[in-house]
């Protein structure tokens, strides 16, 4: 249990990390900015974590994953340009840190996570948000029940997108995400077409790399 002591120094954290890390960074969209100043980062990480939880960095989660650093999380939200009425499909929910941040700006959020453990405890730090649905599902599955949707956002790094994903999207969606390449993470952002997907790199950054999306290797002798 928070105490309000607690909650104070948390709230300072939060603003400390929305002055150094996000207005620094390129995060300009002042609607995640609002939602990254309100939403407790704390309430998504494990309790031994959460006082670095507004540190500039990832933070583990055990399994292979981790809650990206703030920069990473904000820089991503900014380039996807959400509206409103947006629907988004999100691949590797977690915790539920960046499917709480989009619920305070888009329509609906589809979280598709394939822990079960990260499910279980990102519907408790949801507490019920109407505007998230948690899936169960592989994450290079997705949900392809309610789509197509309007935005993409794979929530990791990886080395390729599966086409799974990218028919989940209307042409004309937006695609944000993390890539890799020998070991060098990089944001990125694009749109669906008709005859597949562009996404092009916008800045180097440290980001947690998702298990799964390796791209296939070729034959060699």
């Amino acid at each position: 249990m928070t105490t309000s002591n607690e909650s104070s120094n948390f709230d300072a954290m939060r603003h400390a990390m929305v002055a150094s890390q996000l207005r620094t960074t390129a995060v300009n969209d002042q609607r995640v900015v609002a939602q990254m100043a309100r939403v407790p980062r704390e309430a998504f990480v494990p309790e031994g974590l959460r006082e670095v939880a507004y540190r500039d960095g990832t933070i583990d989660l055990g399994q292979g994953r981790a809650v990206n650093l703030p920069m990473a999380t904000g820089r991503l939200l900014t380039e996807a340009y959400l509206e409103a009425n947006d629907r988004v499909l999100l691949i590797g929910a977690g915790t539920g840190y960046t499917a709480a941040l989009l619920a305070g700006i888009v329509a609906e959020v589809v979280a598709v996570e394939e822990s079960a453990e990260l499910l279980a405890a990102a519907r408790t730090a949801l507490a019920g948000d109407a505007k998230v649905k948690l899936i169960e599902a592989p994450l290079t599955a997705g949900y392809p029940a309610e789509a197509p949707y309007d935005v993409l956002v794979i929530d990791g790094a990886v080395e390729e997108i599966p086409s799974a994903l990218i028919e989940q999207v209307r042409v004309g969606g937006r695609i944000v995400t993390g890539l890799v390449d020998k070991g060098v993470t990089r944001l990125a952002s694009g749109r669906r077409t008709e005859g597949g997907h562009g996404v092009r790199p916008f800045a180097d950054a440290e980001c947690a790399i998702l298990p799964g999306f390796a791209r296939p290797r070729a034959f060699q002798f």
